[in-house]
């Protein structure tokens, strides 16, 4: 944002009332007109409390880091949640913020507490920014108006919440430590302030004052009066051009307005019952102070309470802004009597640091019942949803330290810093924020690569070298994006992925780390083909020239996909040659232990042909005797 953004805004803080005592509804949903969320945070506060009015005020909650504080004279405060203070030392990092979870998307009412009062005895204000939902919308610089260092400013805006959490963040300027008293969020109406003219979804309405036109300070805090939308109102009296205050005359009715606290805005009865018109001729003006190059919406609040006035074309006039006439009101026409009429205009382009309002009599006197003036500050880019879950993944896993500050959302506000040693772009269509790069070596980290890295689709350069992080390497390092990769100098164990060697990687840094197994071949031709690789200083790596050459069957810190097989294959071999051995014992048992005894019959059988075989070769040889006795030799003489 420019540097008069700061400056104007510590001027309009002058304009409010030294101590200002605006407080939102109580968080009971029956007091909120839209929804049931509602947070007070008494921020430095140790315990819950609830104030004079109602309102209850939890303890000190929902922040990254910082202290607690408390001004050095509570008693010109004279509620509890203006004493105290959280600031956040240069130690939680330049960039600390609330973070209130669990929200239901949709608008917020969002108010802050901002108070200096010398807590830290060094009568030294700080110099920071505040930004809500990663947009940047206050400033305060050094010195601020002795008033508002002493006794706070509040300051309100509305904004959109989409991703579930209400980011209120604040960043440090040189070394100063930004501070907040209190932070109160309420759920309103996703359609309030809402113009024809603009789509309330692209920007955060910034408050630069909310006037009841002759009334003085009312709303939460001030008076029993109530504001569903958790406004206070201010006096329009400061307001008012010297000219004006000296024909102004203050008109009020105790009748009833019908129509008022009405969705979407739920603008209050006493609003429209004081107003303020001419004694005399003149005009009615109003100088507004604003940030120039911003763009602002004007809301005007009439209602015709002179009962005088009881048919169109009595009062009739123009409204006309920064010298151009922007339209013409009968109210009367608009609305009739005692009821509400409001009307909307966007002034754009504005080069000055005031806005000016007129309203020009043309029948009659004009008349005014409140006015309300928001800066149209253009949502900046944030960082890709799934990214912002990367880098939270990786800030637990690497347990980063707070002093690096790595808060809110990554890349945004734009005009901020980054986290510390990360770096960010828009993406092709600039619709959102990307990272490409990230620098956190020598940090002391001593964590582990979480695996939701490889959600860093842009990353390009990851330079984690000479900390004390250890575990394996991720397979999400494999974005096709990276070109650098240095992870030197740290304990990482286990072998290098695979997936590393599909990255177009020009550098390469493994060194000096416990990793083990064969170096992806892949990877290697990096250095070939004009890059760099060192992975020296791992005793467990292999397979590269300078490095040994792995085991035949081992890789990547144990067994390849060769061994593997040879191995199941050796086994099959040997369970085979078993079963076979097996098989033959069986056998062979079998040959030795069978019994071949026949059945009874059988061997009766077998012993009574055996005997006849017998005796029928006994009658054989007894025969052939016989025979041989009978016939004479042929040999014998005759």
């Amino acid at each position: 944002m420019p540097s008069s953004f700061s400056s104007s805004f510590l001027l309009l803080c002058i304009s409010l009332p030294l101590l200002l005592l605006l407080l939102l509804p109580s968080c009971s949903s029956n007091h909120l007109p839209y929804g049931s969320v509602s947070f007070h945070i008494d921020c430095g506060g140790p315990t819950p409390s609830t104030d004079r009015f109602g309102t209850e005020w939890v303890a000190d909650r929902y922040f990254t880091g910082g202290a607690a504080g408390i001004v050095s004279e509570p008693l010109r405060f004279s509620l509890p949640q203006e004493k105290t203070l959280r600031y956040f030392p240069l130690s939680s990092g330049k960039k600390n913020c609330y973070i209130i979870p669990g929200l239901p998307d949709g608008r917020y009412y969002f108010r802050t507490f901002t108070v200096y009062d010398n807590y830290d005895g060094r009568s030294h204000p700080p110099s920071f920014e505040a930004a809500v939902e990663g947009t940047t919308v206050f400033g305060w610089r050094t010195p601020w108006p002795s008033g508002v260092a002493q006794t706070g400013a509040y300051s309100d805006l509305l904004a959109f919440v989409r991703d579930g959490e209400a980011d209120v963040c604040f960043y440090s300027i040189a070394t100063d430590p930004p501070v907040i008293g209190s932070l109160s969020i309420l759920q309103i109406d996703p359609e309030s302030y809402n113009s024809d003219s603009i789509n309330g979804t692209d920007f955060i309405l910034v408050n630069y004052g909310r006037l009841d036109c002759g009334s003085g300070q009312w709303g939460p805090g001030f008076s029993n009066d109530t504001d569903l939308f958790g406004r206070s109102w201010q006096s329009d009296y400061n307001s008012r051009t010297p000219s004006t205050r000296k024909i102004i005359d203050a008109i009020s009715t105790s009748a009833s307005i019908k129509g008022t606290d009405q969705a979407p805005n739920y603008f209050p009865m006493k609003l429209y019952q004081t107003a303020v018109t001419l004694g005399q001729s003149g005009v009615i003006e109003y100088e507004l102070e604003v940030d120039a190059k911003l763009d602002y919406m004007l809301w005007l609040h009439f209602a015709e309470i002179d009962s005088r006035v009881n048919k169109i074309g009595q009062r009739v006039f123009d409204v006309v802004v920064n010298g151009e006439n922007v339209t013409q009101i009968d109210i009367f026409k608009q609305v009739g009597a005692f009821a509400p009429f409001d009307w909307n205009y966007i002034v754009k382009n504005l080069s000055s640091s005031f806005l000016n309002v007129k309203l020009v009599p043309v029948v009659g006197v004009p008349l005014i019942s409140g006015l309300e003036n928001y800066a149209l500050v253009p949502i900046d880019l944030s960082t890709d949803p799934n990214q912002v879950i990367a880098m939270r993944a990786l800030k637990e896993s690497l347990r980063v330290p707070d002093r690096m500050g790595w808060n809110g959302d990554p890349c945004a506000p734009t005009g901020w810093d980054a986290w510390e040693g990360i770096t960010c772009r828009p993406n092709k269509d600039r619709s959102s924020l990307i990272i490409y790069q990230i620098d956190v070596a020598s940090q002391g980290l001593k964590g582990f690569i979480s695996n939701q890295i490889s959600l860093l689709s842009d990353l390009e350069s990851l330079n984690l070298s000479s900390n004390s992080l250890g575990g394996a390497l991720p397979s999400g390092l494999g974005q096709k994006s990276l070109v650098r990769l240095d992870l030197s100098n740290n304990q990482f164990t286990g072998p290098i992925p695979d997936t590393l060697s599909v990255s177009h990687l020009q550098l390469v840094l493994l060194n000096n780390n416990l990793l083990e197994g064969r170096v992806p071949e892949e990877l290697y031709s990096v250095g070939v083909h004009g890059g760099a690789i060192d992975v020296s200083g791992n005793k467990g790596l292999c397979g590269i020239p300078p490095l040994p050459d792995c085991p035949m069957f081992w890789e990547k810190g144990g067994l390849s996909s060769g061994g593997k097989i040879a191995i199941g294959l050796s086994c099959l071999v040997v369970f085979s040659v078993l079963l076979l051995l097996g098989y033959i014992c069986c056998i062979r048992r079998r040959r030795h232990d069978y019994d071949f005894a026949l059945p009874h019959e059988l061997m009766s059988l077998s012993a009574k042909r055996n005997k006849y075989q017998r005796q029928k070769s006994l009658m054989l040889l007894e025969m052939e005797s016989q025979h041989a006795k009978a016939l004479p030799s042929p040999f014998s003489p005759r």
